[in-house]
């Protein structure tokens, strides 16, 4: 895997966009629920294009949440559920801007260990334990953010070549391998209910 370039979203500007930018990349995650992932990790670029080019997140933050939840829900939409997820990516711009300098990166800059990693990301809104432990796996596989202990941290997902989410994607083999690894999971999980 090439540390830093994606192949996320079938759209060569927006997958750069998530290559080059933190606060780009830490926003497609946010909306990585319940929509396909290119769907989610394209939403970065829709709302730079819908603010004048670029993606800030200190002006997406000062903006009235209602004003920026109307934006999000413009058609095409970002999201399936523009508002709920309009809310968590305004929520998550006001944490970046009151703690860490409008930048993501420095939410895991000076973690000495994986779950120093996770457990920041863990704090921010909408990031459960499972979505931190993939978010740890993308910045690892894909940034390069690899201090001792992040693959446990990561969990299944810091295993390398495990394609199971968007930490593994790089090419659309790739995309369809943890296509099926999702499939098979869902398939299990409603079995193991049914049972």
């Amino acid at each position: 895997m090439t540390v830093g370039t994606f192949w996320l979203t079938g759209d060569p500007a927006a997958d750069e966009l998530l290559g080059s930018d933190d606060n780009a990349l830490l926003l497609g995650m946010v909306l990585d629920q319940q929509v396909p992932m290119e769907k989610a990790f394209a939403g970065p670029a829709v709302i730079a294009e819908r603010m004048g080019g670029r993606l800030d997140v200190a002006a997406i933050a000062a903006m009235d949440e209602d004003a920026f939840v109307s934006l999000c829900a413009e058609r095409p939409a970002i999201h399936r559920f523009p508002g709920s997820m309009g809310k968590r990516v305004h929520q998550v711009c006001q944490v970046l801007v009151d703690d860490f300098d409008a930048d993501a990166r420095r939410v895991w800059q000076h973690a000495a260990t994986g779950d120093d990693v996770k457990r920041a990301i863990a704090a921010l809104p909408g990031f459960g334990d499972q979505k931190a432990s993939i978010f740890t796996a993308v910045l690892a596989k894909r940034r390069g953010v690899r201090p001792p202990g992040w693959a446990e941290a990561a969990g299944a997902y810091g295993e390398p070549d495990c394609f199971r989410s968007v930490a593994d994607v790089v090419d659309e083999e790739s995309l369809a391998k943890v296509r099926a690894t999702k499939r098979a999971a869902k398939a299990a999980a409603k079995q193991g209910s049914a049972a």
